[in-house]
């Protein structure tokens, strides 16, 4: 039976505008399975979890496996909230619970209706070994932050029993992040996220629905 991969979700798999003259993470990953395996590219720059139904609505009728890179856009548009005031540690772990839960809700809407499809599905976490990020206006502690993000996308896929592709342990050199936005994959980072991917769609039994953890 002839398969096809379809790649949902934001600049982590759509990252061509990042890695001028060298190859995206769809074009590494179509280097890597058999030649009569389509790799295609929904997933848009800039979006975040809402967007990723309009996506599946592109989605080609013969897909057989869907991999889902979002939520770091979900976690950069309430990076300004930590900066907010709050008279004491309480309220801001409140303000931050409610955060997360909105992104639980949202994440798990998305997940559902991608699972619906009854396709292969992977998940990816958020990569957080971002360098110098106090060059492009953000700040170390921002990393803390970002967990509560990947506690609910790792909570998610685990309940739906789906397996998981760590980018945090895969993209966690400098240079597997490019030169033209260090929030994005280099070529080199980008090499090593598709061979994940590939590690997954040819590895993983679907069949035993287990979620297990990718990491290299």
């Amino acid at each position: 039976m002839s398969s096809s991969i379809t790649l949902l979700g934001d600049s982590i798999f759509d990252n061509a505008a990042y890695v001028p003259g060298k190859p995206c993470v769809a074009d590494q990953l179509q280097e890597l399975v058999p030649t009569d395996v389509d790799v295609n590219l929904l997933a848009v720059d800039g979006d975040c979890v809402r967007h990723v139904k309009g996506q599946l609505e592109r989605m080609p009728v013969d897909a057989t496996h869907l991999f889902v890179s979002v939520g770091g856009n979900d976690a950069l548009g309430r990076y300004m909230t930590l900066f907010d005031r709050h008279d004491n540690a309480q309220q801001m772990f409140a303000v931050w619970h409610q955060i997360q839960f909105e992104f639980r809700m949202q994440y798990r809407s998305m997940l559902e209706a991608v699972v619906a499809l009854n396709r292969q599905t992977a998940v990816c976490t958020i990569y957080d070994k971002i360098p110098n990020l106090e060059r492009i206006g953000l700040e170390q502690f921002a990393l803390t932050a970002l967990s509560l993000f990947n506690d609910v996308i790792i909570a998610e896929a685990a309940a739906m029993k789906l397996p998981i592709v760590d980018l945090r342990q895969i993209c966690n050199e400098p240079l597997d992040y490019s030169d033209v936005s260090p929030i994005e994959p280099s070529s080199k980072g980008g090499k090593k996220i598709a061979k994940a991917l590939h590690l997954v769609y040819s590895g993983h039994d679907f069949d035993t629905r287990q979620s297990v953890i990718y990491s290299d």
